[in-house]
């Protein structure tokens, strides 16, 4: 008997100490997603197990899992895609990043937890990483609207529907946050979620489509700004402005031709706005909107 704990203590010696030192963690830059949302997710892999380590020969050498705190594991949609290969030198830090949103039902609000697994060659044992939590929650809908988005090949051609969808979302610290969601005409199959930014608490943001089906929204995003983003029906962001309330009361207006713009207010130039201010305008050259 004390030969047979000796021996055990001798495998436990010449296997959990160099697995300890290849650490494996997941992580996310927030804890809380609206359904549908993306789900980027990061995987740190520390080596200090002394020698280098070849990683990403095969398919399946990063995995993950997704489980519902209360409930199975979530179904997968498919693999998640990490291919290359390459090497961690001793004492050396790899991230790999990663979005599982496309390769997970995570149809259901709820608490869920990510576990990544790492198969290294040669090894006879694969090494996990601790749980990460995380919440989908659901968003409160603001508001609705179908549109045609007109196909190639001839006027009457019968156009696609999508549905824009404006959702706000209350997160962890109390932050207010604005989402966009585009689904099929029937809201039944999602194609995008994009969190467009945050917005005050008594902020009522303006919608507008205009007469190519892009989606128009004005919203206040601080005590005296406002945010003016514009995106096309496949939920591309191709327009993003920021605005000061002066006086005037802040809204969308729409020309004799359809052209939508923002009245009233000044604009300024920011490091955010899309497309990006030309190098050569100074950044505090303001101008006002129309009135």
């Amino acid at each position: 008997m004390k030969n047979f704990g000796f021996a055990l203590g001798l495998l436990a010696a010449s296997v959990l100490p160099v697995s300890a030192q290849i650490t494996v963690e997941v992580m996310q830059q927030q804890d809380q997603f609206l359904q549908g949302e993306s789900l980027p997710t990061a995987v740190r892999i520390t080596n200090r197990s002394g020698q280098a380590l070849r990683l990403g020969a095969e398919e399946d050498w990063l995995t993950f899992s997704i489980e519902a705190r209360e409930g199975p594991i979530v179904s997968k949609i498919g693999e998640v895609p990490v291919v290359g290969e390459f090497t961690v030198g001793s004492s050396k830090m790899v991230t790999k990043r990663v979005d599982l949103a496309p390769y997970f039902a995570l149809t259901q609000p709820g608490r869920y937890s990510i576990i990544a697994t790492v198969k290294i060659r040669n090894w006879d044992h694969d090494l996990t990483s601790p749980p990460k939590h995380f919440d989908v929650i659901e968003g409160a809908r603001l508001w609705e609207q179908a549109v045609g988005v007109p196909k190639a090949g001839g006027t009457n051609a019968p156009p696609d529907v999508r549905k824009y969808i404006l959702q706000q979302a209350n997160y962890l610290k109390g932050q207010l946050r604005l989402f966009l969601r585009i689904t099929d005409g029937i809201g039944a199959k999602t194609f995008r979620v994009y969190p467009i930014g945050s917005m005050v608490s008594f902020s009522r943001p303006e919608p507008q489509v205009d007469k190519y089906s892009n989606l128009h929204v004005l919203y206040q995003d601080g005590a005296h700004t406002f945010s003016y983003t514009v995106f096309n029906p496949d939920g591309d962001l191709i327009k993003r402005e920021t605005y000061d309330l002066v006086t005037a009361h802040l809204r969308l207006q729409s020309d004799e031709d359809g052209k939508i713009s923002v009245a009233g207010g000044v604009r300024h130039l920011t490091a955010n706005d899309v497309p990006a201010p030309n190098p050569a305008t100074p950044r505090n050259d303001a101008h006002e909107s129309k009135p």
